[in-house]
């Protein structure tokens, strides 16, 4: 997490408080979605900005194909759960990911990747306090600042929780933190999106922009893949239809 010890938790993200004594330094041009961003397929370990649509049919073939890898399961109980299992907020220290032990923490690092027109504190090369974010969720351009920080949420894509019940709970602690630390798993959203999603699946929730709906279906069943987890059938059901199957 950043610099700030008070947290807010909302949605799936643990969101920092504002930090009064923030200020900005000159602007930094970080490489933001461009209101699109790199597709899916062509980004299989989450390290290039954004999240754009797969609109081709030889795209979504490939999604198809992609998505039919998962296997499936019931959805077990949420029983010991905790987000202490998945190591603490944004911790940097999480070994096999991108972005772990760069001396920032993994929520300023999502900023940093995603955001455009990136500003940080003052003397800071890693605490973000603005920039501009296309959020692929519902495709709208937010402009924001860490004064009002929970209007942009970090997303995990597969839901910790829902991963717990899906087999985490049985993992070591060491793979838990990768999943809660992986670029690939994490998007940076418009805050009442995210608190909408909570730890739903894709049966359950989709983001509210239909366009991007098959890449959010990939990004979902690549984390899936990635920590060899299943997905419910219902959840594979909708994964599919989303990129015409």
């Amino acid at each position: 997490m950043s610099l700030v010890s008070a947290v807010v938790l909302t949605g799936c993200t643990g969101e920092p408080a504002a930090d009064p004594d923030a200020s900005a330094s000159a602007s930094a041009s970080a490489p933001g979605g461009g209101g699109h961003g790199a597709g899916p397929l062509g980004n299989p370990d989450g390290t290039k900005p954004g999240l754009a649509a797969l609109t081709m049919e030889a795209d979504k073939a490939d999604a198809r194909k992609l998505i039919e890898e998962l296997t499936t399961k019931g959805r077990g109980p949420k029983t010991g759960y905790d987000r202490d299992e998945f190591g603490y907020a944004w911790m940097d220290t999480a070994d096999g990911v991108p972005l772990a032990r760069n001396g920032c923490d993994t929520r300023n690092d999502l900023l940093k990747l995603h955001g455009r027109n990136v500003q940080f504190r003052a003397g800071s090369d890693c605490v973000v306090v603005s920039m501009d974010l296309y959020d692929p969720y519902t495709g709208k351009d937010i402009a924001w600042k860490k004064a009002k920080a929970a209007e942009v949420q970090i997303d995990h894509v597969v839901p910790l929780s829902y991963s717990w019940q899906m087999g985490a709970a049985r993992w070591p602690e060491s793979k838990r933190e990768q999943l809660a630390n992986d670029v690939l798993n994490l998007l940076p959203v418009e805050g009442r999106a995210n608190s909408a999603k909570r730890d739903s699946g894709p049966a359950a929730w989709l983001p509210p922009d239909k366009e991007i709906r098959c890449s959010y279906a990939v990004r979902f069943g690549q984390v899936a893949l990635k920590y060899e987890m299943p997905v419910t059938a219902a959840d594979k059901r909708t994964m599919l239809q989303q990129c015409g199957g």
